[in-house]
């Protein structure tokens, strides 16, 4: 009889369990890939039975997503313009943005290039020299590493003379990776995303002349998990996922 009641408690409590078990979909700009898997890790463990599940990519192809009827409770960007957009098209919820980081772009080039033989580069005008063939940059249209990258591009007056040597990536990742494995001779990514491979890329400098680099977080207009989206939200900006974010290289907003 003990046992029998101790398996009908432990039945109901799992059931319990499973009636409160949640799971939050997250979709967010690549260059958060490692700050926010630790942090969905602390922000489930105050909330037993919740479970976040992260979606990675640039931030223009996330928002075609969730405009095309993709599943998700919060949409994370690179920039502010994408979510601005997202906000004009009704399916991103205007009152839930909040601004929770801020970056840096930099010019990169690889390591394995032997320096001897290295062309000197300094900064982004150097880049219109003959030794530099291909070079690594976002798609600018959907990703917004690329769109920071025109805009620097323009300001220093070389844009249209780099056109043909211009190698447009799908994320700024995937520019990473060009560069890392010395497939282009230099390219811009954010710091944080050039701190992964300092072994294999190096830091030229910050590049500006663009706008600044602003990660906004909203909750998707169509998500049936309103309240606990906004809490995830809520929790980017508190002192745990901002300690996170700081140590892997982001700035506050």
């Amino acid at each position: 009889m003990i046992i029998q009641r101790a398996l009908v408690a432990a039945l109901l409590c799992a059931a319990a369990l499973a009636a409160h078990a949640q799971q939050l979909t997250v979709s967010a700009a690549a260059s958060l890939t490692e700050a926010l898997r630790e942090i969905a890790t602390r922000f489930e463990s105050g909330r037993p039975g919740v479970t976040v599940r992260l979606n990675f990519a640039a931030s223009g192809p996330l928002l075609q997503q969730i405009v095309q009827g993709a599943p998700a409770d919060v949409f994370v960007s690179a920039d502010e313009e994408t979510v601005t957009r997202g906000v004009q098209a009704r399916v991103l919820d205007a009152d839930s943005r909040r601004v929770f980081a801020a970056n840096v772009l930099v010019l990169i080039r690889p390591i394995i290039a032997p320096p001897k033989h290295a062309p000197d580069l300094a900064s982004p005008a150097d880049l219109v020299r003959p030794e530099f063939k291909r070079i690594a940059i976002g798609k600018p249209a959907t990703v917004p590493a690329g769109r920071y990258t025109q805009q620097a591009l323009v300001a220093a007056g070389v844009w249209e003379s780099l056109q043909a040597k211009l190698v447009p990536s799908d994320s700024v990742r995937q520019v990473l990776d060009y560069v890392s494995r010395g497939e282009a001779e230099a390219g811009f990514v954010y710091r944080t995303d050039a701190a992964l491979m300092a072994t294999k890329v190096r830091v030229v400098g910050a590049v500006g002349g663009h706008v600044p680099i602003r990660y906004p977080a909203v909750v998707v207009s169509a998500s049936p998990l309103k309240a606990l989206a906004g809490d995830f939200v809520a929790f980017l900006s508190g002192p745990v996922a901002q300690d996170i974010l700081a140590r892997r290289g982001f700035s506050a907003p």
